[in-house]
């Protein structure tokens, strides 16, 4: 399937080819990250580059800062790089193809991914979307592993999951010394079932946050929350 593009206020994302369309996921984990003090940052499995030109806008005031997206599947790679090359922070920004394992020779002071999240049960029939969503190509264990050993001291891994495989991440981030410091579960609506959990983690145990946050303002209606609103106000049209 054929995306068009997808226009923010200070940027857009040429999609077509790509293994996923920018969707709600990636865009409420790019605004809801803490960016402070992030001069560096990863993107794992930056798709079109839109979460890292999400970052790239709200570090568009700091002097020096940098980041990096990584993606395995090439018509996805082609297009972040050619969305970073026409973004206002083109010479901040870089784009490493291949899988997350292979990376290294840097450390992070900030980390997101918008990962993979199908079980061997539930893998897409579209093989293009499934290479994006499927936990063949990066497992839980791995994600973990890699941002334990690219993410600085004092830094911070951040990712949106569907509620199971959110709360499953957290449990096996501990024995790998990652620690759940900040969670905001996601609703479509009031009164509706966690859809979505933001998570921070960090390699300090120390510190908690629970928040809460629904995408639609009533039990029926397109208006988005004043939450919602809040977060992406910068972004969308």
């Amino acid at each position: 399937m054929e995306w068009s593009a997808f226009r923010f206020k200070k940027f857009s994302i040429e999609q077509a080819g790509a293994a996923h369309p920018v969707g709600t996921d990636a865009v409420l984990l790019g605004a809801w990250v803490d960016v402070q003090a992030a001069q560096r940052f990863l993107d794992i499995g930056t798709g079109t580059g839109v979460v890292a030109l999400m970052l790239a806008q709200r570090l568009a005031n700091i002097a020096h800062w940098a980041g990096v997206g990584v993606e395995i599947h090439p018509e996805s790679a082609a297009l972040a790089r050619a969305n970073f090359k026409v973004s206002p922070w083109a010479g901040h920004l870089d784009i490493w193809e291949g899988p997350i394992q292979a990376f290294s020779g840097q450390v992070f002071d900030l980390i997101v991914s918008n990962p993979p999240f199908f079980s061997e049960r539930t893998v897409s029939p579209d093989k293009t979307r499934s290479l994006g969503r499927h936990t063949a190509t990066l497992s839980p264990e791995d994600l973990l592993e890699t941002a334990r050993r690219l993410l600085a001291p004092q830094g911070k891994f951040c990712v949106v999951l569907p509620t199971l495989e959110g709360r499953q991440l957290c449990e096996l981030a501990v024995p790998k010394g990652l620690y759940w410091t900040k969670i905001t579960e996601v609703r479509s609506r009031p009164g509706k079932p966690v859809e979505r959990l933001l998570i921070q983690f960090e390699k300090s145990p120390f510190g908690f946050e629970r928040t809460e946050m629904c995408l639609y303002a009533g039990k029926t209606g397109t208006a988005y929350s004043n939450d919602f609103q809040s977060i992406t106000s910068d972004f969308y049209l």
